[in-house]
């Protein structure tokens, strides 16, 4: 079977038709992965019990730092395939393929080996008990591998978003989080298996998505597909993906940083419930976040089409056109928060004491959210375009060079001038909003002139 260039679309079809079948299938495949965390807590917590839950909950920061390696190579190796797809060098493209495979196996190796040599160790730095640690190990000893697992998916799915189909790289990724809601309840509840039935319905489903997105490449009715040349390891290749990578990965692993040193001072000026209204609060703020990250994804391989091939009128307009929906979503979720902040926080709640200090923070965080995705629309459209260090700074910005030393600064203010501390806490949040847009708009304005001319893209520097 011949196979089908499905990219021409992207220079030819119109940026509004283009944006939606790439965005919806990627906002869908956001909201549905997260299913994977929310089923194993919902099951291990009826059919296992409390201290099952706090074993897992020690077991999620290990999982978001794989999470974060595999954003590492899957944006990269995404971002990277579009820009030289719109150059028509399919040849390049299957070498990224091969050698973000590689990187993948390699990075998955690592994984697996240190994490069951210094199981007990790490699971204690992250807070394992006695009476916890059990149920923590037994899972992460069976998901460990599943972990690499969706570690490839993710780039794979990528990929396959990138080289122009986005609903199959939807209906992969939805298919493993259902399969996961399905095994779930057999494992725990029929077969009986406690937190190692999570674990196995979790590493099965993640073993399932990663063979089909293997098998996409492997067909000879795909575009971009395994050939012989492309194992061929490359070290500019390599190198491109995880520059580009590099920003997702640093915001995963500062957002962790950052949420445990906030977390910190919640517990100084407000106690654990202040804590917990945080945890409230970041909880929807996530899914209008989850929506706006999806929709750039969907912007991704459109904008680094146009910007490898050289059109600038359609780089602008993908880039205003997802702005606007962005922006939108962003005022959307603003005005309800600020409008009915007691009836977004009774949805998780009904504790009077910590609805009170919910609907504050609920106010203060969702106030600029308009502002967060500005600079969430801009980190994306840079790492897309290939512009790696205005991407990273963009996206570390908010947290770490504003609200890490804001949370501390601002708190001491208020009580200077006799607020709340607290208060100042919810405040630098929304200070840090405002001066991660302003910054991102600073480094929009300097590279405007990609709007209006696109200087030639370098092929490589060898003959591929």
């Amino acid at each position: 079977m011949e196979a089908i260039d499905k990219t021409k679309e992207l220079e030819t079809r119109s940026i509004g038709q283009l944006l939606w079948i790439y965005a919806i299938p990627a906002v869908v495949s956001q909201i549905v992965a997260s299913l994977y965390n929310i089923a194993d807590r919902i099951f291990i917590g009826q059919g296992v019990g409390p201290l099952a839950i706090a074993g897992l909950a020690i077991t999620m920061p290990i999982m978001n730092l794989i999470h974060a390696f595999g954003a590492l190579v899957g944006v990269g190796s995404s971002a990277r395939m579009s820009i030289v797809l719109g150059k028509k060098d399919v040849r390049w493209a299957e070498k990224i393929l091969g050698n973000s495979t590689i990187f993948t196996f390699v990075l998955g190796a690592l994984f697996v080996t240190f994490g069951y040599i210094f199981m007990d160790d790490i699971l204690t730095m992250f807070g394992a008990t006695y009476d916890t640690v059990s149920y923590a190990r037994d899972y992460m000893y069976i998901v460990l591998p599943g972990m690499f697992c969706t570690t490839l998916t993710f780039n794979l799915t990528g990929l396959i978003r990138a080289s122009g189909y986005p609903t199959k790289s939807m209906f992969i990724l939805a298919g493993g989080a259902i399969l996961n809601v399905i095994l779930d309840p057999i494992f725990i509840f029929v077969l009986k298996w406690g937190i190692a039935g999570a674990a196995w319905a979790t590493t099965i489903s993640m073993a399932t998505t990663g063979i089909i997105s293997v098998l996409h490449f492997v067909k000879p009715s795909s575009f971009i597909r395994y050939k012989f040349h492309c194992w061929a390891v490359k070290g500019y290749i390599i190198k491109n993906i995880t520059m580009i990578g590099m920003s997702p990965f640093l915001m995963n692993i500062t957002a962790a940083g950052v949420v445990a040193l906030l977390n910190a001072q919640l517990l100084r000026y407000g106690g654990d419930y202040a804590v917990g209204a945080y945890g409230i609060v970041n909880t929807f703020a996530m899914l209008t976040v989850l929506v706006i990250l999806g929709v750039c994804q969907g912007m991704q391989p459109i904008a680094g089409y146009n910007y490898g091939a050289g059109h600038p009128d359609r780089l602008k307009a993908v880039y205003v056109l997802t702005m606007k929906v962005c922006v939108l979503m962003g005022l959307v979720s603003s005005v309800l928060a600020c409008a009915i902040p007691r009836y977004l926080v009774r949805a998780f709640t009904d504790d009077a004491a910590l609805i009170e200090i919910s609907i504050p923070a609920t106010r203060f965080i969702m106030l600029m959210f308009p502002l967060i995705a500005f600079t969430i629309v801009n980190s994306n459209f840079f790492q897309s375009i290939d512009k790696p260090w205005i991407a990273i700074v963009t996206s570390l910005s908010r947290q770490l060079l504003f609200l890490l030393p804001m949370c501390y600064l601002v708190p001491c203010i208020f009580e200077d001038f006799g607020w709340n501390g607290l208060s100042g806490i919810w405040a630098s949040c929304t200070i840090s909003d405002v001066l991660g847009a302003a910054l991102a708009a600073i480094f929009l304005y300097s590279q405007r002139k990609i709007f209006k001319k696109i200087d030639k893209y370098p092929s490589t520097v060898e003959n591929h």
